[in-house]
C-alpha cells in the first residue's frame, strides 16, 4: 500500500506538467509534420494534400539552401568562438587571483539578461557607417575616414557573429565556472608538486572533470544559435543574403505558403536534432569522477 500510495503521489505531481508538455509541445510539433504534407492559402482553411511535394521544391530552392548555409556557418563559428572565450574566461576567473572577480563576473553576464532588441540596438549604433564606434576607431587608427558597411554584404554575417558571441559568452562562462569550482583544489596542488604547469593542469584535470558539462552546453549552443540567429537577423538586418533558416520559414508563412513553411520547419527540426545527436556521439567519453 505504501508503494502504491507513493506511486500515486508521484503520478499526481508529474501529470500536470506532462499534460502541459504534451498539449503545448508534442501536439504542435506533430501538427507541423502533418501540415508539411499539405498546402493551404493564407486565409483559406481548405487544405490540399500534396505529399512530399513541399520537400522536393524546398531542396531545390536556392534561397532555402543559402539560408541553411548561413545557419550552419553561424552554428560552427559562434559555437567555436563562444566556447573558447567562455572557457578561457571561466578558467581565469576561477583559478587566478584577480582583483574584482565578482565585478567581472557581473559584467560578463549582463549581456545575457538584455533582450535581443536592446542588443540589436546597441550593435546597430556600433555598426553605424557614419559615426559608429567601429568605424570611428578604424578611422582614428588609420588617419583617414573609414566607411565600412557592417550590416551589408559581405560583412553582415561577421557583424551578426560578433553580436551573438558578445551576448552568449557570459551565460556559458558562468556554467563552466560552476563546474570548475567543484574541482578539488587538492588535485591541482598534487599536479603542481609533480611539476605540471597551468596549461597541463587545465587540459589534464579541468577539462576532463567538466567534460559532461561541456557536452551539455554544446547541445545548447546548437539549439540556441538556431533560435538566436533568427532573432538577431530579424532585429538587425533587412531581408537578403543574410537570411537564416528560421527567417526563410517565417517569410514563407508571411507569403501565405503555410505547408511550404512547415516543410522548412520539419527540415530545421530534424537538422538540429540530428546535429545534436551527432555532437553527443562524437564527444562521448568515459565519465571521470572526482
Amino acid at each position: 500500500m505504501h508503494s502504491k500510495g507513493r506511486s500515486r503521489f508521484l503520478f499526481l505531481c508529474v501529470a500536470p506538467a506532462a499534460a502541459l508538455f504534451f498539449i503545448f509541445m508534442i501536439l504542435p510539433t506533430l501538427n507541423v509534420f502533418r501540415m508539411s504534407l499539405f498546402e493551404r492559402g493564407a486565409y483559406s482553411p481548405t487544405e490540399t494534400f500534396v505529399g512530399m511535394s513541399n520537400f522536393r521544391v524546398l531542396f531545390r530552392d536556392t534561397k532555402f539552401i543559402t539560408s541553411m548555409q548561413n545557419t550552419i556557418l553561424l552554428i560552427v563559428t559562434v559555437t567555436i568562438i563562444t566556447f573558447f572565450f567562455a572557457i578561457v574566461f571561466a578558467a581565469i576567473l576561477t583559478r587566478e587571483k584577480i582583483r574584482g572577480q565578482n565585478f567581472f563576473r557581473i559584467v560578463f553576464y549582463i549581456p545575457n539578461i538584455l533582450s535581443v532588441v536592446v542588443i540589436a540596438g546597441i550593435f546597430s549604433a556600433v555598426y553605424k557607417p557614419e559615426n559608429g564606434m567601429l568605424n570611428s576607431i578604424f578611422s582614428l587608427l588609420s588617419g583617414r575616414d573609414v566607411m565600412i558597411l557592417w550590416k551589408d554584404q559581405p560583412m553582415v554575417i561577421v557583424s551578426i557573429i560578433i553580436a551573438m558571441v558578445w551576448q552568449a559568452i557570459g551565460y556559458y562562462m558562468v556554467m563552466y565556472m560552476a563546474s570548475m569550482a567543484a574541482v578539488p583544489a587538492s588535485l591541482y596542488e598534487s599536479a603542481g608538486l609533480d611539476g605540471a604547469g597551468r596549461l597541463t593542469q587545465f587540459f589534464q584535470i579541468t577539462l576532463p572533470l567538466i567534460w559532461t558539462n561541456i557536452r551539455t552546453t554544446l547541445t545548447f549552443f546548437i539549439i540556441s544559435t538556431i533560435n538566436m540567429a533568427f532573432l538577431f537577423v530579424k532585429a538587425m538586418v533587412a531581408k537578403g543574403a543574410s537570411d537564416v533558416a528560421l527567417i526563410f520559414m517565417y517569410n514563407q508563412k508571411d507569403a501565405g505558403l503555410y505547408g511550404y513553411s512547415m516543410a522548412a520547419g520539419v527540415v530545421i527540426f530534424l537538422f538540429s536534432f540530428l546535429l545534436s545527436a551527432l555532437v553527443n556521439r562524437v564527444t562521448r567519453r568515459e565519465v571521470l569522477e572526482m
